[in-house]
């Protein structure tokens, strides 16, 4: 860490001690402690962040009324300090400031996508056995170590990535490497996607401890649901989950996977209510994917149900009204990230057997982690037929190039001869991009309209073209 960086985290890590300091005490306190730390933000970020985004910021601190003003102030009064401490340095100063800068000069130096986080499968293993999931029929046969995955991290680093995610399989059926890789990367943020049946009060004590660790917990709706695809008590071991989490003041929230048969119920305000209480403080949207021979194309969402999506979502989220949780539509939020953030351009995958994809629902890869560095696996074919391609589609409510561009991943696949990384079926990419067909052909004339209609849609697409383009 240079003398610099290390003087622009003393400065940041000051100012959250000094927003800390208020918890619980009085609120015109921490809003101008809040206010300090925007001042502090915008000094070392600089033109990093547009201005009109601290000047934001600042309106919504200043009004006491304000949904996410209070959103803060709650996240705040229950988060355990060390944790809300390390999650701002980390996540804020370290990921979305120091390394983003760093990742678009690397962009610019490696003339390759460099991805602002990396998503891995620590394990295939899971200690349940959901009808429909891979690592149901894969069981333990597939692990990337512990040296795996630190080799990872620290090569991430070098070229300025600092924030990574684990699924599987059950990321925590390998918690105690997971703890390690917290405190050995204290200066990233790490999140796992789990089914949260493995949380217990060990596990969240070391949590406190290390600080930067943050979960998102398997949702598809209630017990009834839920259990019907996870097996039964799922639901109600969420809920103590859930409960233990917020005792120990840690930061989580949902992964819900909606289809044509849950979407309703996963919006709902009754549910939303639900999770909030527990202690949510996030809600990743995820929309159905017809991937794997086996795949159920009826899951997938009609057009009106995926338009109902896309409104829902900003309806959850609005400045007024909606709900205290920040609700995300991986699917449906493309304009604020310019299209597909797949094949490194800002995330990528890395599985149990070290395939290395550009995308978690993209099974396809012309490279393995076990034996080409990070760097060299981001030059893969396969990743550069990406860059080259993104955004997609002008559109970006129709971001994928599977789901709804199916002809451009069938192109890219052929083309650079990448393989199918399915060890249990593999599935030839016309078979997959042939079950998205219809659906891309039915989305498109309703992505259009709501597109048409769109006031931000022009700034976010040029947006898109200064930052990321190469």
């Amino acid at each position: 860490m240079g003398t610099t960086h290390k003087m622009e985290r003393a400065l940041v890590s000051a100012g959250i001690d000094g927003v800390l300091r208020y918890v619980n005490k009085d609120p015109q306190d921490r809003r101008q402690a809040l206010l300090k730390l925007t001042d502090i933000v915008e000094k070392v970020a600089g033109n990093l962040f547009q201005k009109k985004s601290y000047d934001t910021v600042r309106q919504m601190i200043q009004d006491e009324d304000n949904k996410w003003l209070q959103y803060v102030n709650r996240l705040l009064d229950e988060t355990d300090p060390h944790v809300a401490k390390m999650t701002a340095l980390n996540l804020g100063f370290e990921a979305a400031y120091y390394g983003t800068k760093t990742i678009r000069e690397k962009r610019r130096e490696l003339q390759c996508q460099v991805p602002w986080l990396i998503l891995m499968d620590p394990t295939s293993a899971c200690n349940m056995h959901c009808t429909g999931c891979w690592a149901a029929e894969y069981g333990h046969k597939l692990n990337l170590s512990y040296e795996d995955l630190d080799r990872i991290i620290t090569q991430g680093k070098e070229l300025g990535i600092y924030f990574y995610m684990y699924t599987g399989g059950e990321p925590l059926v390998r918690k105690k490497d997971l703890i390690r890789l917290c405190e050995k990367h204290s200066d990233c943020a790490f999140h796992a996607f789990t089914n949260g049946t493995l949380v217990d009060d060990d596990f969240c004590r070391e949590m406190v401890r290390v600080g930067n660790l943050s979960l998102s917990i398997s949702l598809e709706g209630y017990e009834e649901v839920n259990d019907s695809r996870r097996g039964g008590g799922c639901f109600q071991k969420v809920m103590c989950a859930m409960d233990l989490l917020k005792q120990y003041g840690l930061i989580f929230g949902t992964s819900i996977c909606y289809t044509s048969k849950n979407i309703d119920t996963v919006t709902s305000d009754d549910f939303l209510d639900m999770i909030i209480e527990k202690g949510c403080r996030y809600t990743w949207y995820f929309h159905y994917m017809p991937v794997g021979n086996e795949a159920a194309v009826e899951l997938l969402p009609t057009k009106e149900q995926r338009a109902y999506m896309y409104h829902r979502v900003r309806e959850i989220r609005g400045r007024e009204g909606g709900k205290q949780i920040f609700a995300m539509d991986f699917q449906n939020d493309g304009e604020f990230v310019g299209g597909c953030i797949a094949g490194g351009r800002n995330y990528m995958h890395i599985n149990a057997n070290g395939d290395v994809e550009p995308c978690v629902f993209i099974h396809y890869s012309g490279a393995n982690i076990h034996e080409v560095s990070l760097l060299n696996a981001l030059r893969q074919p396969l990743f550069m037929a990406y860059r080259d391609g993104q955004p997609f589609n002008d559109n970006q409510l129709r971001p994928c190039p599977m789901l709804e561009n199916p002809e451009l991943l069938r192109e890219m696949v052929h083309r650079t001869g990448a393989k199918s990384t399915d060890l249990q079926s593999p599935e030839d990419v016309d078979h997959l991009c042939g079950k998205c067909e219809d659906y891309a052909q039915q989305w498109a004339g309703k992505a259009k309209e709501i597109w048409d209609g769109n006031p931000h849609h022009e700034e976010s697409f040029h947006n898109y073209k200064s930052t990321y383009q190469k």
